[in-house]
């Protein structure tokens, strides 16, 4: 975690501070500071001692899971984003896809991984809510520039107490590895992540994570040779259904058909401005 985040850093640090950008984040450093130990700090180090005990394809779809805990994250703030009735039904299909998970591929021993996954869930969940309602007008560059350097430096202790110096570099495939993690899933990831709640919100850009169990499971059977069970494919089905429906908008408002009628007008002739108008 500690390699991801600070490579991480050190790709988009530079690039923040050349375009002015670190100081307008560090200036709200409260909000910034919050989405740091929600979004990153505590979720990443949840999920890889998750990812101890179980598949890769079973973790993958669990996480599917954030899309429902940010709807209940928005209507515990008060401010849920309105939803169709496909909507609901998508985030439904979700739930029941995750329970099958939960129901028949996770035996008692893994309870507390998953019990770490659902902290993971949490995060990802708050985590875009804090960007769109504390930081969404802050440039999305330093934005994650800061937040990556902030965890880095605070694993940092950590790394030292728990593990202490490093005795020389690990191999070259474990290297590839975190550099793919640094530059693609945490630089680039967090980059678009950043824009897409601006663009959606923070509820339907959670829905993201409802790709994690295609790659999930693809990888999980090609690379690490998991099984592919009756219940992980009815898991993976359903939570795609449910991505597909919770991202429908809905249809706009059929214009009518008539003639346009003629403005009100006051008794001196002058037309009445309605009080919509004004806004």
């Amino acid at each position: 975690m500690l390699a991801r985040t600070a490579l991480g850093a050190a790709l988009l640090l530079p690039v923040a501070l050349g375009r002015g950008q670190v100081l307008p984040v560090l200036r709200r450093w409260r909000p910034v500071l919050l989405y740091v130990v929600v979004e990153i700090a505590l979720p990443w180090v949840a999920l890889n001692h998750a990812e101890q005990t179980l598949p890769s394809s079973t973790t993958g779809l669990l996480i599917a899971a954030v899309p429902l805990a940010g709807l209940a994250v928005a209507f515990v703030t008060g401010r849920a984003e309105r939803l169709a009735a496909a909507n609901w039904a998508g985030l439904l299909l979700g739930l029941l896809g995750v329970g099958a998970l939960v129901g028949f591929e996770v035996d008692g021993g893994d309870v507390p991984a998953v019990l770490a996954l659902l902290v993971t869930v949490a995060g990802y969940a708050v985590g875009p809510a804090i960007l769109a309602r504390a930081l969404g007008d802050l440039p999305g560059l330093g934005v994650v520039a800061v937040s990556l350097t902030a965890t880095a430096l605070a694993y940092v202790p950590v790394v030292l107490l728990v593990d202490g110096v490093p005795q020389g570099l690990p191999s070259g495939r474990v290297v590839a590895s975190v550099v793919v993690l640094a530059v693609v899933c945490t630089a680039a990831a967090f980059l678009l992540l950043f824009a897409l709640v601006g663009e959606i919100g923070p509820v339907r850009a959670t829905t993201i994570t409802y790709v994690n169990p295609a790659v999930a499971v693809v990888a999980g059977a090609v690379v690490l040779h998991e099984p592919v069970t009756v219940w992980t494919v009815v898991g993976f089905v359903l939570v795609i259904a449910g991505s597909v429906l919770v991202n429908r908008r809905p249809a706009p408002p059929a214009p009518s058909a008539g003639p346009p009628s003629a403005p009100a007008v006051d008794v001196t002739g002058a037309p009445v401005q309605s009080a919509g108008a004004t806004r």
